[in-house]
């Protein structure tokens, strides 16, 4: 089977037929970037079906594919990428620029103005960004995905669970990254951008009434957010305010798996694609990263049955006269502690040996992430490096 031409073209190949209309032409650009995307830390695995070939196919143009082939998870110039991929640094730019649009790689801007481009990973990463791209295929193609991305490729989490702030007991022991206003401090940057998963949830006509635009970014990931007009940017104020909300409607309090995280999630069971699929687990605690779990007194319990409809995971049930926790399913968000009128149920820390290990910063913790998958080892990234510099070297001759 002849190779994929350069950037922009296609050689003929055989054709695999889908549902719904579509074909990916086999073993060639799509099947490589389904690899180079698996690749990254975040993962993306085949499936039978097929489908993730037609979520790129849906997503990406053969020419956007080929291209994004050409990215690693070092930000370059659209020089060094117009080298690699045989196109013109007019072309490369012009090109860059419209993927990053699309929320199909990733754009930084340095303090000269002039941007830099890298491989996007797919979740967390490409799938977020196209909240507002959302159609029916695309979201039934990911309705099928999410379930076998997440137990596949999810070896380590890449989102942890803090508590809602009304929920943390003074004499609760508390790390400063594990307060969700806390990781403000390190921030100027901030924006709010829409819940795919609500949206998503909604279009299907299978939504809830939280609020969607409940998605926090900071940094680089706001400013990103804001330039392809997929959020806003707001200030610390606002930022308290949306995570004050979080506990008003029952939204669990998720950041990037970072001690230094760049952005929050703020999810409901009914309609995050995370948690709907931790609920099909018998024991969701043992596969999130949450130093805490609730604990119930019975004798202070007086079964009013609140704390069940604030639990996402259905770690509580009723029995004859009180309620009853199951361990292995409490992810430790103090969603039912802040509503509990009696002070039946608390928050308590778990034991050392349990404790999730934080990476320091969004980059530490994806390559936590990948040496978990075996994927970018230090040698790879050597590599990658080494090789990055010398195509930056040539472009200055």
């Amino acid at each position: 089977m002849p190779p994929p031409g350069p950037c922009g073209e296609l050689e003929s190949a055989q054709k695999r037929s889908f549902p719904y209309g579509l074909h990916v032409i086999m073993d060639t650009v799509y099947h490589q970037l389904a690899r180079h995307l698996d690749n990254l830390p975040g993962g993306f695995p085949p499936t039978d079906s097929g489908v993730e070939l037609r979520i790129l196919q849906r997503l990406f143009t053969p020419q956007d594919a080929a291209l994004a082939l050409k990215l690693t998870v070092i930000p370059e110039t659209p020089r060094v990428v117009a080298r690699r991929s045989g196109l013109t640094v007019t072309a490369a730019a012009e090109r860059l620029e419209a993927m990053a649009a699309k929320g199909l790689i990733f754009r930084m801007t340095g303090k000269n103005g002039r941007p830099t481009y890298m491989a996007a990973q797919f979740v967390v990463g490409i799938w977020e960004f196209q909240v507002n791209r959302l159609t029916p295929d695309l979201i039934r193609d990911m309705e099928e995905y999410i379930p076998h991305l997440l137990k596949t490729a999810w070896k380590r989490p890449q989102l942890r669970t803090i508590p809602v702030n009304r929920s943390i007991q003074p004499e609760l022991p508390v790390m400063t990254y594990e307060r969700a206003e806390a990781l403000l401090n390190s921030h100027q940057v901030f924006a709010v951008s829409p819940c795919i998963c609500r949206r998503e949830r909604s279009l299907m006509e299978q939504g809830c009434e939280r609020s969607e635009e409940t998605c926090l970014s900071f940094g680089t990931a706001a400013e990103y957010m804001v330039a392809n007009r997929i959020g806003r940017f707001i200030d610390r104020s606002e930022v308290l305010s949306i995570l004050r909300l979080a506990d008003k409607e029952g939204l669990v309090v998720q950041p990037g798996n970072a001690r230094a995280a760049n952005f929050i999630c703020l999810c409901c069971g009914c309609c995050c694609g995370v948690l709907r699929t931790l609920r099909t687990y018998p024991r969701p605690a043992e596969m999130v990263a949450s130093a805490f779990l609730a604990s119930v007194d019975p004798a202070y319990c007086e079964g009013c049955g609140v704390c069940l409809k604030r639990c996402q995971v259905e770690a509580l049930t009723m029995t004859t006269d009180s309620v009853a926790l199951a361990p292995g399913r409490c992810i430790g968000c103090g969603l039912c502690v802040t509503t509990c009128p009696t002070g039946a149920l608390t928050l308590r820390r778990k034991p050392a040996d349990r404790q999730p290990r934080i990476p320091h910063n969004a980059v530490t913790a994806a390559l936590a992430h990948g040496r978990a998958r075996g994927k970018l080892g230090l040698g790879e990234l050597i590599q990658l490096q080494l090789g990055s510099t010398l195509d930056r070297l040539q472009t200055l001759k």
